[in-house]
């Protein structure tokens, strides 16, 4: 049976493919669209899932769709009735949208597969939107039974929810209602940083280190009623998002001493420390959640999605407390995951399939689930467009480019499928050396194009994690914090007093490029099984150096989608200062290169310039 699951319309629409209870392929809209965060109906997307599983043109099993449109158009609905006249502006721009296409689902889904070249499907799902997040985590998981958490901005009427799944099956225990959401306390104060909402929360969650928890207890007394169980209120006279386009108000400004930061502009005290006050609160909520969900199940597993779950410290915190013997993150916990789940969904509680599970091994084969390119294929774009090169194989691959790394080059890797979900694993990444303590500036400022402040992440062998980092368990999806070991860290020196930017350019460890203010980092365990190349690499790098771990930052720029094909990978090699580029077995010096020249302004599109 194939299942074509869909996300689609607010936010990094996606598309994955189901047969018989195994991923076939899953994608994000943005990475063929080269749109970030593209919303539209994946249509690039689905091609691309039903083209690599050679699905039937006479027309699929089954399309889910990964929430009820008319349960949110109802809760939509309520929400203006309750603050008219207010809410005019905001009534006026989501009405029309949902009159013109979010109500007619099934008939686009139908529509946009007929511009494919399919028939239409046999039947159509729609599972809750929490239901496609829970389904994302608990089925793709390794685990026979397992406590589950979901917490993002809001989907239907649900905000967060706490369930258990056990074999096939997940049943809902209870459930936080908007307009009381975590996600979007969270966002609010994202966009009061001044960064985007839906896209910038993770430039807060990088910033927190850097402040103080001077507002926390403002937060509590002011803005949330906390309960023991993790559920809360939110003090809407503080928020906008119910009757304006904006997610605070003036009373929310008053209450932290003056508006939004403006884009781009200096960061400041204030910011550092409104990113650490709601982080420090972020954390508490999720504990409290997670606490309740143990005693509400008595699981000893648990599993976490929704798009908070991507909160990497918050993830820690809730590990480090020990409320549970295992926790699996999904990778694309946000809303592309569920076009994952809501097809995870069909066929396990829909058609009541049973689940086989591999204690060892969960089932999003590493999260490399997108489009591949065979040699031949990078090969004659290279020749059709006169770019020199290499070819090198195996174990000689490996030892050049950690030559070249170890030398301080920066190396563009390409290999293999194409990540799903928000974080380069290995296939689709920009690599260096964490031992050089100029790298995270000219990683930063010279090839991504973005805030000085922003953390990298390293890649390390699995087998060698433990002796660098206080990490108890593997993190294969670079969704865990921990701390760096403490006989890698370097004397601590003060460093508040100081401007941001030289702040973050002190070191603090043997390998500064990865290590944050606060003396951790992001981390991705490697495994030969799931990565061999990005794995034998870390391996020749260490042979050469004694170091098992390398920056592993996405293969793109600020603003721009990672990278998917050949040809966008040989673009942001060359606008960048990135020195060399392994296309498959193909190598590419900088130095070796054409002159590279485009007709527009590049970083004037994408507001770098």
């Amino acid at each position: 049976m194939d299942i074509l699951g869909i996300s689609a319309f607010y936010h990094d629409s996606a598309a994955c493919l189901v047969r018989d209870g195994r991923i076939i392929a899953a994608a994000q809209e943005e990475r063929f669209s080269r749109r970030k965060h593209d919303a539209r109906f994946p249509i690039r997307a689905a091609s691309y899932c039903l083209s690599e599983g050679k699905a039937a043109k006479a027309g699929i099993d089954a399309v889910a769709y990964y929430e009820k449109p008319l349960s949110k158009f109802v809760r939509i609905l309520r929400s203006h009735f309750v603050t008219a006249p207010h809410n005019w502006a905001a009534f006026r721009q989501a009405i029309p949208l949902w009159l013109r296409e979010r109500l007619w689902i099934p008939y686009v889904i139908e529509h946009e597969l007929a511009r494919l070249g399919y028939a239409r499907p046999a039947k159509f799902v729609y599972p809750e939107h929490h239901q496609s997040h829970q389904a994302s985590a608990f089925f793709a998981s390794p685990f026979e039974s397992a406590a589950i958490l979901t917490v993002d901005g809001v989907g239907e009427f649900a905000t967060a929810t706490i369930a258990r799944g056990e074999g096939n099956q997940i049943a809902t225990l209870c459930q936080q209602e908007f307009p009381h959401s975590l996600g979007l306390l969270y966002s609010a104060f994202t966009q009061h940083a001044g960064f985007k909402v839906n896209s910038g929360e993770y430039k807060l969650m990088g910033l927190a280190p850097y402040g103080k928890p001077a507002y926390v207890d403002r937060i509590y007394e002011r803005l949330v009623d906390l309960r023991p169980d993790g559920s809360f209120r939110l003090n809407m006279r503080y928020f906008g998002f119910l009757h304006e386009l904006r997610m605070t108000n003036r009373a929310f400004e008053e209450l932290f001493g003056g508006p939004a930061r403006v884009p781009e502009s200096a960061i400041t005290r204030r910011e550092m420390d409104l990113a650490r006050s709601v982080q420090v609160v972020t954390e508490e909520i999720l504990l409290r959640m997670a606490r309740a969900a143990r005693q509400q199940t008595g699981e000893e597993n648990l599993c976490l999605a929704g798009g908070v779950a991507l909160n990497c410290v918050a993830n820690a915190a809730i590990a480090r407390a020990k409320l549970f013997r295992n926790i699996w993150i999904q990778p694309a916990a946000g809303d592309a995951g569920g076009a994952l789940g809501a097809a995870l969904f069909t066929w396990h509680q829909v058609e009541n399939q049973p689940r086989v599970c591999d204690d060892a091994h969960d089932r999003m084969r590493g999260a490399c689930l997108g489009p591949s390119f065979r040699d031949k294929d990078v090969e004659r774009f290279l020749k059709s467009n006169a770019h020199p090169y290499t070819p090198l194989d195996g174990e000689a691959r490996a030892a050049r480019v950690a030559e070249l790394l170890a030398q301080g080059q920066v190396v563009g890797w390409f290999q293999g499928a194409l990540e799903f979900g928000p974080r380069a694993l290995g296939n689709r990444s920009i690599l260096a050396d964490a031992r050089d303590p100029k790298m995270q500036s000219r990683l930063n400022l010279a090839t991504k194009f973005r805030e000085s402040f922003r953390p990298f992440a390293p890649a390390i062998l699995k087998e060698r994690a433990v002796e660098w980092f206080d990490l108890d368990a593997p993190s294969p999806y670079m969704l865990m914090v921990a701390g760096i070991s403490a006989e890698k860290r370097l004397p601590a020196q003060a460093g508040d007093s100081l401007p941001l930017e030289q702040w973050v350019n002190q070191p603090r460890s043997v390998v500064p490029a990865i290590t944050h203010v606060d003396g951790s980092a992001r981390i991705q365990t490697v495994s030969r099984e799931t990565s061999p190349e990005f794995h034998e690499l870390l391996c020749a790098f260490e042979r050469l150096t004694g170091c098992p771990l390398l920056v592993n930052t996405s293969f793109n720029v600020r603003s721009e989608p990672i990278v998917c094909t050949p040809s966008e990978a040989y673009q942001c090699f060359m606008r960048t200062s990135i020195d060399a580029l392994m296309l498959n077995r193909f190598l590419l010096h900088k130095s070796r290169q054409p002159p590279w020249e485009e007709a527009v302004n590049w970083q004037q599109e994408f507001g770098l310039d």
